[in-house]
């Protein structure tokens, strides 16, 4: 089983990476674009009983290292 975690940024917490990305972007001609959130993707494999078990296990990698859950939000989704 696979897990695919998304760990981004609580609203009202600054994120430089993503006003650099956005200015990076309006630089190149994207001036379109506003209010850039970068966040981390975290991808990995299980080998979990079944899916509870899962669940289980990838929500506290999160709370315990994945995300500082001060300032981050997470969600994940399993993949067969």
């Amino acid at each position: 089983m696979k897990a695919l975690i998304k760990i981004t940024l609580k609203n009202g917490v600054l994120d430089p990476q993503g006003k650099a990305i956005e200015h990076a972007l309006d630089s190149l001609g994207f001036d379109g674009v506003s209010d850039v959130r970068q966040g981390k993707l975290i991808e990995l494999d299980l080998n979990a009983a079944n899916e509870a078990a899962a669940r289980e296990e990838v929500e506290q990698m999160c709370q315990k290292l994945l995300a500082n859950t001060v300032i981050e939000n997470y969600s994940f989704e399993l993949v067969s």
